[in-house]
């Protein structure tokens, strides 16, 4: 095992600059998820930790030593693609063993490192069969384990589930990271599903435009965004943002938004009458009220979910979505009241996106 720093790293292509001054620390054992929007960068920091694309400028570490120059066969890493990229004509066994093969390992040590990656994968009655036989998720078990026999001091995964139905993919999530408990392996992932991110991540990196947003525990993230995109990205479905002009009375404040609802904030937030800002609030965090309220809605949509039930309205020009754990008695059309928790209030610049 061995820990991964990337200090101050840069990448152009031609005169496209991808990434710029990337900063990540990720520690022994960790398992870190990388996520963003397509074309925010991920998958190429991923791919220059591989050695699969030169750093323009900075370092990238491995353990103790920097790996700028070095080749991706001499960093000790192992890379589980999108793809599985499996060999048609081997069988699981031979997929699993190819790579020990062509680095002329012992046949015992072969045979027994595949073994043993295969109980892990639960592939031990598979092992005869070829990719064609396989499912989806036993392809891709295949391709990990072809990574678990190398024994690499780092796990890469590119956007491994992606080829994968629904429920698949939530299983193989699962598997992933009990795998990686199992292992203790320093692990890096690369993915588009903040869903992905936030219940296999030990510590998720915010990515946007080749910029790090914000870099913390899953948990941290979704509850202390440091702004608006970081805000808007982690949580599904996502976070409620509304533009609106700050008001204060003698004991109360709000946000006025621009069809006249006034939605309350402590009044101790930290903002002054008059100041612009995007009042933020998550569904979970949204009471329906049937008696005292703090502001009305008129429901536009209701979105049965079985466990919960996700209610829509329409407040400032924006979509306000609810989300209840109770069945709801009304319908598309009526008008419901409305309490925001407080506490669970979120108030950003309405210039920058900064959380204030």
């Amino acid at each position: 095992m061995a820990s991964v720093e990337i200090k101050n790293v840069s990448k152009s292509f031609g005169e496209t600059e991808v990434l710029h001054g990337v900063d990540v620390s990720i520690d022994d054992g960790e398992f870190t998820v990388l996520v963003g929007p397509s074309g925010c960068g991920k998958s190429t920091l991923l791919r220059m930790i591989a050695g699969l694309e030169s750093v323009d400028d900075g370092e990238i570490h491995i353990g103790e030593e920097i790996v700028n120059w070095l080749e991706p066969k001499e960093r000790d890493i192992a890379m589980v693609f999108q793809n599985y990229a499996l060999y048609p004509h081997m069988t699981v066994t031979e997929n699993m063993g190819f790579s020990l093969k062509i680095r002329r390992f012992d046949r015992v040590t072969a045979v027994t490192r595949v073994k043993q990656a295969s109980i892990i994968l639960s592939l031990d009655e598979l092992l005869k069969r070829y990719p064609r036989q396989l499912s989806g998720g036993q392809r891709q078990r295949v391709a990990m384990g072809r990574a678990i026999v190398r024994q690499p001091r780092v796990f890469l995964f590119d956007e491994p589930l992606s080829n994968l139905d629904a429920r698949l993919r939530v299983q193989m999530r699962t598997e992933i990271r009990a795998l990686h408990n199992r292992l203790e392996t320093t692990s890096v992932y690369v993915t588009h599903d903040q869903v992905e991110a936030m219940t296999m991540a030990d510590r998720i990196v915010v990515m946007s435009n080749g910029n790090v947003e914000q870099i913390g525990a899953p948990l941290e993230i979704y509850d202390d965004p440091v702004n608006t995109f970081v805000a808007g990205f982690i949580g599904s479905p996502g976070i409620n943002l509304i533009k609106g002009v700050v008001r204060r009375e003698a004991d109360t404040a709000g946000v006025k938004t621009s069809d006249g609802v006034a939605l309350p904030i402590r009044t101790d937030a930290p903002v002054r009458e008059g100041d612009s800002v995007i009042y933020g609030v998550r569904p979970e965090h949204i009471a329906i009220g049937e008696n005292q309220s703090d502001f009305n809605g008129n429901v536009e949509l209701i979105e049965p979910t079985g466990a919960e039930t996700l209610v829509f309205s329409r407040i400032g020009g924006k979509e306000l979505c609810i989300r209840s754990n109770e069945r709801c008695s009304f319908g598309p059309g009526d008008t419901i009241g409305l309490s925001p928790n407080l506490d669970q209030v979120l108030l950003f610049d309405a210039q920058s996106g900064t959380r204030l």
